[in-house]
């Protein structure tokens, strides 16, 4: 929808109720009466219900009606940002204390892992499995050092790294979306600012000439 100034026929508008006398009346769907019957609407209360319908779906997501599958809006983008930007905030922690330890001994990487609590009450063996870092095998070991024997120092290093650049790499995806949807969000206002400031000018245009 082209965002623009909105012009209005003064003939049109009754002064009393602000809506057209002569034009033809709308509804839409969700915008309704107290009674629950849908509430007609002038073109500029239209296109005003229509955007704000929109920027409400760009704001919280919607079902797609075709497929069913939830459309991410603005707080989902949010909220997914701040999930990956946790597990690189652990991922680096996990890192960190696996690089000093092993520095120190050549099989501490192994205590580390199972020492290392993560803020979402996840372990850093739980977090790497469930990222992909470690495979069902190197986790359920009874023997923690096979853990450490069984994951090459370089090698196990080398996959937090390659998996913390993925989730770099989503984030800023994420955010070219999020920067998107923020901006069509915003047209949208935009459209109802100039709705209202027409509908405004058309009103004192009637005052003045009454």
């Amino acid at each position: 929808m082209a965002i623009g100034t909105v012009e209005f026929d003064l003939s049109m508008v009754n002064p009393d109720t602000g809506l057209y006398n002569t034009a033809r009346l709308y509804t839409i769907d969700g915008v309704n009466n107290v009674d629950g019957t849908p509430r007609e609407l002038s073109i500029g209360q239209l296109v005003m219900a229509i955007c704000l319908q929109r920027a409400s779906q760009l704001e919280n997501g919607y079902d797609d009606p075709v497929t069913g599958e939830h459309v991410n809006g603005i707080i989902d983008l949010m909220n997914n940002i701040e999930h990956v930007s946790a597990q690189l905030e652990a991922m680096t922690t996990i890192e960190s204390a696996i690089i000093e330890e092993f520095q120190n001994d050549t099989s501490g990487h192994s205590k580390a892992l199972n020492d290392i609590a993560i803020e979402t009450g996840q372990t850093a063996v739980e977090l790497l499995r469930e990222l992909g870092v470690l495979d069902e095998y190197q986790c359920n070991v009874s023997n923690t050092a096979q853990t450490a024997e069984n994951i090459l120092y370089d090698e196990f290093i080398t996959k937090i790294e390659s998996k913390m650049d993925e989730k770099n790499s989503f984030n800023q995806k994420t955010m070219i979306e999020l920067q998107s949807l923020t901006n069509k969000r915003d047209q949208s206002y935009d459209m109802v600012s100039n709705v209202l400031k027409s509908l405004n000018t058309v009103l004192v245009g009637i005052a003045n000439n009454t």
